[in-house]
């Protein structure tokens, strides 16, 4: 069993100093660490308990300064050793600390008594008590321990409570898709580029093919090879600590604002929308005016630095609603819908705790957008279904593979097509304009042969962000829905068709040829009765007459008919003998028999003999 837990607390409180008597290895690397005795990067080492599991510790920053570096440490750890010094008790990074801990939704960890060798008793328990009392109020409701990592007092029960945190965490999910942040890339010379971080679920194995997201921009990379406390490995799984050697990447091509991910697992995207509340880092903290979605909603706005994983990105602010807001970046970042992370401004030393609600959310366009689009994720609530819910309302209809990478099922009134879940209200408007469109064409053309698919999917007026072949494809399934029929790939209404000044001349051709079923009309005839190609096409849509090549207009019923002629001919027979015995001629026989004979009901013999096919 792995673990991994982040140290917090005020600057100088020992806790670089505790994580090197634990583990026998000092986390501070750089040179200047050492020889100021304050953590400035973050630090890394790790131990075996005495129950045999694994610990690695993230060893973070106090001093107020390097904040952005404390929360890129502490960002991925499920659980914190929160260290305060006996000596000197609560202070102002502590409580800053505290606020970060509660904003990230951690809630289990350890508190830590150090330097209690310089310390008397009622001090110490002074200190406890106020401490503990802080951490239950932000939710963190843990064991206290007390040590002096200089003199060794209370080591071992430090290990044994380190033992239990370590037993009591939920076990990660080994299956689930990567989601790596690099806190540190550095180049090892034969081996190439190397990104480190925490890894909290998922497996990584060496040839992997993941995605870097660099600073917003994503390529493929291979996995060339796996260390983790000092061992190289096949494979990591969570959680744990571990370096992963990138194959054919320079390490000047990588910064520290990077994440691998396993390929198409997660949605890319520079704008979501937050739910914020507020992480007093002392009493005095609150909310700015503008962060409270107080006054006019469309205008109030910000910037903040958002820390989310181990990256720092900084982000406009658009209030939507008392606690919610509007973050966009300048670079995608990966995401999925409850994801934490946290806002802070710099300048106020104010925080606030980040989840997200949804991911690359449509523009706000018109006037009053930003409130109606607060009114709606407000009624939503913190429910996955009824969060993609107000998405699917919004965007009429949502891809199964994004709602997939968002972490997301489509809420149970939707309705799937294909790979698209639909809203039901976007689809009846869509049946609707389809109906009113293909009968404004008809009652414009009586003639007319319906809407072309193209043009029938332009009618549904599909929002701009859905793509023209979601429209194409869902034009049959509608038209269905609303008795239209599709044929020839135009849509039209059978019903509300009909043959308008041309129902005289179809009505004498029909006449005619009842009497003399193989005399068909010529040109002239046709023109006569004010019939052209037009009123012929809407006839034969329509099932009055049937049509074949050379100009040839016979009844529906003709090849039946010839049929029952041309079986009474001694077999096998030649176009001249059928044309005598159906009374036409050879400009009405020809097309007429090769009508039949694709239809397999006649056939060749040779090139000048047929036969009715038995």
């Amino acid at each position: 069993m792995r673990r991994v837990l982040a140290t917090a607390g005020h600057v100088d409180h020992g806790k670089s100093t505790l994580v090197q008597a634990l583990t026998g290895r000092d986390p501070d690397r750089l040179r200047e660490e050492r020889e100021r005795g304050l953590t400035i990067q973050l630090g890394y080492a790790w131990t075996t308990l005495p129950s045999g599991a694994e610990v690695a510790f993230v060893d973070v920053p106090g001093h107020q300064r390097f904040v952005g570096t404390m929360l890129s440490g502490l960002g991925p750890a499920p659980a914190v050793v929160f260290v305060v010094a006996a000596d000197q008790g609560w202070q102002a990074q502590s409580s800053e600390h505290l606020a970060a801990v509660q904003a990230l939704g951690i809630t289990d960890g350890l508190l830590v008594l150090t330097r209690c060798d310089l310390a008397d008793e009622p001090q110490r328990d002074q200190v406890r008590t106020e401490a503990t009392r802080r951490l239950t109020e932000a939710g963190l409701d843990v064991p206290a321990v007390e040590v002096s990592a200089v003199r060794g007092d209370g080591m071992d029960a430090l290990r044994v409570a380190l033992d239990d945190l370590a037993g009591r965490l939920s076990e990660p999910d080994p299956g689930a898709p990567v989601r790596l942040w690099g806190d540190r890339s550095f180049s090892v010379s034969g081996a190439g580029t190397v990104v480190t971080g925490t890894l909290g679920a998922g497996t990584v194995r060496a040839g992997d093919r993941l995605t870097l997201l660099d600073h917003g921009r994503a390529r493929e990379v291979s996995v060339r090879g796996l260390h983790s406390q000092d061992s190289a490995r096949e494979e990591v799984g969570p959680v744990s600590r571990v370096a992963v050697n990138l194959r054919r990447v320079e390490s000047d091509e990588v910064g520290r604002s990077l994440a691998l991910l396993t390929p198409g697992a997660f949605e890319l995207a520079s704008v979501i929308d937050v739910a914020l509340t507020e992480v007093a880092v002392t009493e005095s903290a609150h909310l700015p005016r503008q962060m409270q979605g107080e006054g006019d909603h469309d205008r109030g706005v910000d910037r903040a630095t958002l820390h989310v994983g181990s990256l720092d990105i900084a982000v406009h602010v658009r209030p939507l609603a008392d606690g919610l807001a509007r973050l966009s970046a300048d670079v995608d970042l990966p995401w999925r819908v409850g994801d934490r992370a946290i806002l802070r401004d710099a300048g106020s030393r104010r925080l606030w705790a980040v989840r997200v609600l949804d991911v690359d959310p449509l523009p706000l366009t018109r006037r009053g957008a930003a409130g109606r689009r607060g009114q709606a994720l407000t009624a939503a609530g913190p429910s996955p279904e009824a969060l993609a819910g107000v998405r699917l309302t919004s965007r009429a209809a949502d891809h199964a593979g994004v709602l997939d990478r968002l972490g997301l099922e489509a809420p149970s009134s939707a309705v799937q097509h294909g790979d698209w879940w639909i809203d039901p209200d976007a689809l009846q408007l869509w049946r609707d304009r389809l109906a009113k469109a293909v009968r404004a064409r008809h009652a414009s053309d009586a003639l007319s042969a319906g809407l072309p698919l193209a043009e029938a999917a332009r009618s549904l007026g599909l929002p701009t962000h859905l793509p023209t072949a979601l429209g194409q494809a869902l034009v049959p399934t509608l038209a269905a829905e609303v008795e239209l029929t599709v044929t020839d790939g135009r849509v039209h209404d059978a019903a509300a068709a009909g043959l308008g000044p041309a129902e005289a001349g179809i009505a004498a051709l029909e006449e005619r040829l009842r009497g003399t079923p193989f005399v068909a009309a010529d040109r002239g005839e046709l023109a006569d009765l004010g019939l052209g190609t037009a009123e012929l096409a809407a006839a034969e849509r329509l099932g009055r007459v049937m049509r074949l090549p050379d100009e040839v207009v016979l009844l529906p019923d003709a090849p039946a008919r010839a049929m029952r002629v041309l079986a009474g001919l001694e077999q096998p027979f030649t176009l001249s003998q059928a044309r005598q015995a159906l009374g036409t001629t050879r400009r009405v026989a020809v097309p007429l028999l090769e009508h039949l004979d694709a239809r397999g009901w006649t056939r060749r013999v040779d090139g000048t003999l047929r036969e009715v096919a038995r």
